[in-house]
């Protein structure tokens, strides 16, 4: 009998419902080991528990070490602090990968297949921010603080260099503005050489100034393998090559700590289609694939990848945001069909 694993379920917000049960459905008719602890996030959480974060949820969190989340909407400008950057926070998620797959043909590119790793807890979103007042205007002045350190710079460049070899990838690219941001960026720069050093004759290495890998990831983005860099530039890069392959429908990710790990779609709640039935539930299938890799379960996270790219492209099941008419509802159907 297959050992269970507990784990923590957060549907999320606006669409979130809907495409997390599509994945647990498929999960269960690949016996996958999960057994679901329910506990609810953002929006939703806030009108129901008058939090946004109950203490409830980051019991199980703490307790089970492993969850799969919905998108949960945050207020823009105003309200309450992201929860995400809060998990991240809470739990020392420093690593966040973002891989990222040609599966839909037909688009711009056919042989994209990178991952982005991503520092998760500092640089410009630690959340130091601060009003100063000018005259009698108490926020004439926006004012943003960032750090890195040497150590989380260190972490995040040996994970890169640990999942490299562990998923036999051949390139790892340090991504940086240390040319103008001598200190802040130089920091990640310096800690990046020195373990590169270390991987030398298995790992080759790369550098590259972020804007320039910007350009280049839409014009040759076959010539990256591992992208590792820090967080404000590692959450543009990677929703950039979201849309190398059809964009955030098709972008799972992960933020990895040392005693935590939580799996997600990076899209957001898409509030405007909630109740429809049109959302595509695969980026979060696949964020539930990395989690059964996660866990050691590479054959069930070998048979879902293989029937959502079966699904894709010679069954021509696609949501709209792909370009086609299906629904929720037929994704999973066709899932639930190639999986058997």
């Amino acid at each position: 009998m297959t050992q269970t694993i507990p784990a923590t379920l957060i549907s999320g917000d606006g669409i979130g419902p809907e495409i997390m049960s599509s994945v647990t459905t498929v999960m269960k008719a690949l016996d996958a080991p999960f057994v679901w602890e329910h506990h609810a996030a953002g929006m939703g959480a806030l009108e129901a528990e008058g939090t946004p974060l109950p203490e409830s949820t980051l019991d199980s969190l703490r307790r089970t070490g492993l969850a799969l989340k919905g998108p949960l909407t945050t207020p823009v400008g105003t309200g309450f602090r992201s929860i995400n950057v809060t998990l991240r926070q809470q739990f020392g998620l420093y690593a966040n990968l973002r891989p990222t797959k040609t599966i839909v043909p037909g688009g711009r590119f056919e042989n994209v297949d990178l991952v982005v790793v991503r520092e998760n807890i500092e640089g410009l979103y630690a959340a130091m921010e601060h009003y100063l007042p000018v005259g009698d205007d108490p926020e004439a002045v926006a004012y943003g603080a960032g750090f890195n350190t040497r150590a989380e710079c260190n972490r995040i460049v040996r994970f890169a260099f640990e999942y490299a070899v562990a998923n036999n990838r051949k390139k790892v690219t340090l991504v940086h503005k240390a040319n103008i941001l001598k200190i802040l960026s130089g920091i990640f720069l310096h800690e990046g050489r020195r373990v590169a050093a270390e991987y030398e004759g298995r790992i080759a290495v790369e550098e590259r100034i972020v804007d320039a890998c910007a350009m280049e990831l839409v014009i040759k983005p076959e010539n990256y393998d591992v992208i590792v860099t820090t967080n404000l530039f590692g959450d543009i890069l990677s929703d950039l090559a979201a849309g190398l392959v059809g964009g955030l429908g098709m972008a799972p990710g992960a933020n990895i700590g040392e005693k935590v790990a939580v799996f997600e779609a990076v899209h957001g709640s898409a509030p405007d289609i909630a109740g429809k039935g049109v959302a595509n539930p695969l980026a979060l299938m696949m964020a539930g694939s990395m989690m059964l890799a996660h866990v050691g379960r590479q054959d069930l996270s070998g048979r879902l990848d293989m029937a959502i790219e079966q699904v894709v492209t010679s069954g021509g099941i696609r949501t709209r945001d792909l370009g086609g008419t299906a629904t929720t509802q037929d994704v999973t159907q066709a899932l639930l069909q190639a999986i058997q």
